[in-house]
């Protein structure tokens, strides 16, 4: 069925967009695999193909929601942020971690900073507002744990400890904070899920 508004710059924008997220997902879930016929620095498990595949994947099936469910760009780069935030939240934890090894159980805690977004878009039903508070809340919940990891000394003996946490919880929290910003700035504007058939772009 023909689109009415395929010709519309905005339209054509995203589609090339979205073919620029995909090609960017499937190239960083075969770089390892090619890696691994030329090097042994490279050693991927089929479980971490898998890991890789579903955080991957399912990071871009939800920017692909977020796409359909609002035309507002504000709107879309905040949830682009918050799975950029995400993504790299459980991948740094799964390679290295953040506080001490990737063995440290404290490295657990920042799965509620997702939980807690996560939970908070579903509990405002995807709306702009509650988005907003939610990413807030989670850039206030991952500075806690980076002050409670400074403060106990949770990965004392790592490398540059405690350079590394106080690092990444400010990048992390500057993430989640301008998709905080730009969540408000689409509310400010009345766009968000509720308007994606006719929120202007």
């Amino acid at each position: 069925m023909t689109n009415d508004i395929s010709a519309n710059p905005n339209d054509r924008l995203t589609s090339t967009l979205r073919l620029i997220g995909w090609t960017l997902v499937a190239g960083l879930l075969l770089t390892p695999a090619v890696a691994m016929r030329f090097t042994d620095e490279v050693l991927w498990t089929t479980s971490d193909f898998i890991f890789a595949g579903v955080v991957l994947i399912g990071a871009g099936a939800i920017t692909e929601l977020a796409v359909r469910a609002s035309g507002d760009w504000s709107y879309r780069i905040g949830v682009g942020l918050a799975v950029l935030a995400s993504v790299l939240l459980i991948w740094i934890n799964g390679a290295v971690g953040i506080i001490g090894s990737e063995d440290h159980p404290a490295n657990l805690l920042y799965l509620g900073v997702i939980l807690a977004a996560f939970v908070g878009a579903v509990a405002s039903r995807f709306r702009a507002r509650g988005l907003s508070l939610s990413m807030a809340s989670a850039a206030g919940l991952q500075a806690l744990i980076g002050i409670l990891a400074v403060l106990r000394n949770w990965g004392a003996g790592s490398e540059n400890w405690p350079r590394p946490v106080i690092v990444l919880s400010i990048i992390f929290c500057m993430i989640w904070l301008a998709s905080a910003a730009l969540f408000r700035r689409a509310a400010r504007a009345g766009h968000g899920a509720r308007q994606g058939g006719t929120a202007s772009s």
